[in-house]
C-alpha cells in the first residue's frame, strides 16, 4: 500500500456472494473440540467477541470451520485473517477443499490477481490497510504474532475492515493480556490426545565464536547428522539473519524476506530436502510432519517465552507422529527459555 494506491468505495447495497456453499470436512471433532468450537459458533451467532485459547497442535483451524459455514449460509462475507504470510499459504488449499463451491481470495504480499467476489477472504493482516467495513465476521489468527501485536495501525486495520457493529474473534496459543475477552474457550490437548513435546535444553558454549569462525559446533553438527541420516526432517532456528546467512555448509535457509521461502517450505514437507535453516519467520502457522527443531542461541531476547512455545509447537502434531525432539541449544539458560518449558509442562498436566 502507498499513497498512491487507488482505493475504491462502495456506497451502495453490500454486494453478497450467489454461491450455493458446500461443507466438505469429514473429519470428527474430539469432545473437548466439539465444546470449543460450540461456544465460539454461540459467540458468533450472538455478535460476541470470542477468544479460542488453544494448546499448538490442538486442531484450532477445524474448531471454526462450523462457524464460518453457518455464516456463509447466511449470506454473511468473512475474513480470517493472520499476521504471517505462512499461514494464509497453509490455510488457503484447506479451505478450498472444506468449501470447494465459495469463492475464496487469499491476500497476501506478492498475491496474484484473484477474479469474482470473495465470500470468504484470507488475508495478512497488512491486507486489510485495503478495506473498510467489508466484512460481516473476523476472525484473527495467530493474533499475538509480530508485528500485528506491535502495531496498533494494524489492530486498527483490522477493526476498520469489520462492519461498524461486527465481532471480531482472536485464535492462538499463546494469547496477550489484551486479546482476554469475555467468552473464551480453552483447549488443552491436542487433537491425537499426547502430550506437548517438552523442550529439553542443552548448553552449546561459545556457539557465536565457533559459527563467526565458520565452524557449526560440534553437538549441533551431530543433532544435524543424526536426523539427515535417519531421514526425519528438521527445522533450526538461528537468532539472526546474519547468523542465518553465514552459516557453514549447504543447508537450505529462509528468512522474512527469501523469495523462495513458500517452495523451500514445500520442499522440507515433501523430503527433498533434509532441513531448513530458519530465523523465527516460521515459529508458527506451518504443519511438517515429524519434523524436529533445533534453537540456536535459544538464551537470546529475540526467543521470547511465547515464541519459544510456538516453536515447540510445530513438534509432534501429526496423529502418526505424536512425539519428536525439541532442544534449546543455549549459551546459558534464560527466564524465558524456563518460562516456556514450564507453559508446556503445565499444559500436559491440566
Amino acid at each position: 500500500m502507498s499513497s498512491c494506491s487507488e482505493l475504491l468505495l462502495w456506497k451502495g447495497v453490500h454486494a453478497r456472494g450467489a454461491n450455493a456453499h458446500e461443507f466438505a470436512w469429514s473429519g470428527q471433532l474430539t469432545p473437548l473440540q466439539q465444546k470449543a468450537s460450540e461456544e465460539l459458533l454461540s459467540s458468533v451467532n450472538q455478535n460476541q467477541s470470542h477468544l479460542l485459547h488453544a494448546v499448538c497442535g490442538a486442531g484450532k483451524t477445524e474448531l471454526l470451520f462450523p462457524s464460518i459455514f453457518q455464516c456463509l449460509k447466511q449470506g454473511k462475507r468473512v475474513c480470517v485473517a493472520a499476521p504471517r504470510t505462512d499461514v494464509i499459504l497453509e490455510l488457503f488449499p484447506r479451505f478450498q477443499k472444506v468449501f470447494p463451491q465459495t469463492t475464496i481470495h487469499a491476500l497476501y504480499g506478492g498475491a496474484p490477481d484473484q477474479q469474482g467476489f470473495a465470500e470468504l477472504i484470507l488475508a495478512t493482516t497488512h491486507q486489510l490497510y485495503r478495506f473498510e467495513q467489508a466484512f460481516d465476521v473476523v476472525f484473527v489468527d495467530e493474533a499475538d504474532a509480530f508485528p500485528y501485536y506491535a502495531d496498533e495501525t494494524l489492530q486498527r486495520a483490522v477493526k476498520k475492515a469489520a462492519k461498524q457493529d461486527a465481532a471480531i474473534h482472536y485464535v492462538t496459543a499463546t494469547p496477550t493480556k489484551s486479546l482476554q475477552t469475555t467468552n473464551q474457550s480453552v483447549l488443552s490437548r491436542r487433537y491425537h490426545g499426547h502430550d506437548l513435546p517438552v523442550p529439553r535444553f542443552d548448553s552449546l558454549w561459545g556457539y557465536a565464536r565457533q559459527l563467526n569462525k565458520g565452524k557449526v559446533p560440534s553437538k549441533l553438527q551431530q543433532w544435524i547428522e543424526e536426523k539427515t541420516k535417519n531421514n526425519i526432517p528438521f527445522l533450526v532456528f538461528l537468532p539472526t539473519i546474519e547468523m542465518l546467512e553465514n552459516f557453514p555448509g549447504d543447508l537450505a535457509r529462509v528468512h522474512a524476506e527469501h523469495p523462495d521461502r513458500k517452495e523451500l517450505v514445500m520442499q522440507l514437507r515433501e523430503k527433498k530436502i533434509p532441513g531448513l535453516l530458519t530465523t523465527t519467520i516460521l515459529e508458527r502457522g506451518i504443519t511438517i510432519e515429524n519434523v524436529h527443531v533445533a534453537v540456536v542461541g535459544a538464551e537470546q531476547k529475540i526467543f521470547t517465552s511465547s515464541a519459544l512455545i510456538q516453536i515447540s509447537g510445530r513438534v509432534g502434531r501429526s496423529f502418526q507422529y505424536p512425539t519428536g525432539d525439541i532442544v534449546f541449544f543455549h549459551h546459558g539458560i534464560s527466564r524465558e527459555m524456563d518460562k516456556a518449558q514450564a507453559a508446556i509442562e503445565g499444559w500436559n498436566r491440566s
